[in-house]
């Protein structure tokens, strides 16, 4: 049994319910002969990898859907040996480098040149169609500078072979270069009309139940579902399923939708209580425990780290401190992708808040 945000993920452009415009482009792009290097960049849950995949099937068809989970070793300069794993189709490969961390040029470097070297030839067909290969790269924008320097040289040396897909969320930590040699596609967040279609569209399928027979009103609280989601598709789907599951029939009151707040923000939330209220070693201490309960149930420490600054300014208002603390904030979430451990920066962070709250 699988989660409706995958059960019900399209699998072609035409079955996109919105960014009609950047469907039909795509779809143009994946017609005409020459398919560029793309790099897909928007919000989480706005629907990119999707739309990725909905591209690969126009291109290649169903055979893009047989996937495989390949584990590759590559060594590095001091000769540790990494394991890495790699999604595949015959059209396709799937990586996220940003796994590896400063490592993550090893992986760009004797993958892909390994993927390009060899011609990628259609044999179920008298004509080939598509000579070259995709390679979906996700967290383009966490990868190193060396690493991001190695995939230009790849797409210059051997783009008759190779188009690469990037996938990112923003495009600022993206050397020139590339940008230059991509084609840029933006995929903005759906309208929360949108996304309350697609979750009346899941409700019917699903026959789920309301305590309320009014359109409008059930049409009022899946849209509130979708503000209350910040506009997040994923995010929407998964807390509806969530609903649905403790609720035999679903509560409508005042055309309210239910409160949305997970377990992991609230103990950021009590963090951010914590650094205001107590800025000493002992408090310091105890959040270590808070940290590493997030990092344990993989929570990214860049997640936290973003989550617990929009906490902060959020209590402080307008305090003085909010541009120290942004700044602080901007260093170490530097500091987190150069870096090993998570857990030293996510506390130089917390102990220089309350250094700055202090003063």
């Amino acid at each position: 049994m699988s989660l409706w945000v995958d059960k019900y993920r399209p699998k072609t452009l035409a079955q996109l319910s919105y960014h009609d415009r950047i469907s039909q482009n795509l779809k143009a792009l994946s017609a005409s002969g020459d398919f560029p290097h793309l790099l897909v960049y928007g919000p989480t849950g706005a629907g990119k990898k999707t739309r990725v995949y909905a591209t690969l099937q126009e291109i290649f068809g169903s055979a893009v859907e047989r996937l495989k989970i390949d584990v590759k070793t590559f060594t590095t300069s001091s000769n540790r040996k990494l394991e890495f794993n790699v999604i595949s189709s015959p059209y396709h490969l799937e990586i996220t480098p940003s796994d590896m961390g400063n490592n993550d040029r090893v992986v760009i470097q004797d993958l892909l040149k390994d993927v390009a070297s060899t011609e990628q030839v259609d044999f179920t067909s008298s004509k080939v169609k598509h000579r070259f290969k995709v390679v979906v790269i996700n967290e383009a924008d966490c990868l190193s500078r060396d690493a991001q320097a190695a995939l230009r040289r790849t797409m210059e040396k051997y783009s008759a072979n190779t188009r690469l897909i990037l996938v990112c969320n923003s495009i600022s930590n993206i050397i020139p270069p590339i940008k230059s040699r991509t084609l840029l596609v933006r995929i903005p967040k759906p309208t929360i009309e949108e996304i309350g279609d697609i979750l009346n569209m899941v409700a019917k399928k699903e026959q789920v139940k309301f305590n309320s027979n009014d359109p409008q009103a059930i049409t009022s609280f899946l849209n509130n579902l979708a503000e209350k989601s910040d506009r997040n598709l994923r995010r929407s789907l998964l807390a509806f399923e969530t609903i649905s599951m403790q609720n035999e029939t679903i509560p409508i009151t005042n055309n309210s939708g239910p409160q949305l707040t997970l377990d992991w923000e609230i103990i950021i939330s009590g963090i951010a209580d914590a650094v205001l209220k107590s800025r000493s070693v002992a408090t310091l201490a105890k959040l270590r425990d808070a940290y590493y309960e997030l990092l344990a149930h993989c929570i990214p420490a860049k997640i936290i780290l973003k989550t617990l600054l929009f906490n902060l300014i959020e209590k402080l208002g307008d305090s003085n401190v909010v541009p120290k603390l942004v700044e602080l904030a901007s260093d170490y979430d530097e500091r987190l992708s150069l870096g090993q451990k998570s857990i030293f920066h996510l506390e130089g962070f917390t102990a220089n808040a309350m250094v700055a709250l202090e003063s």
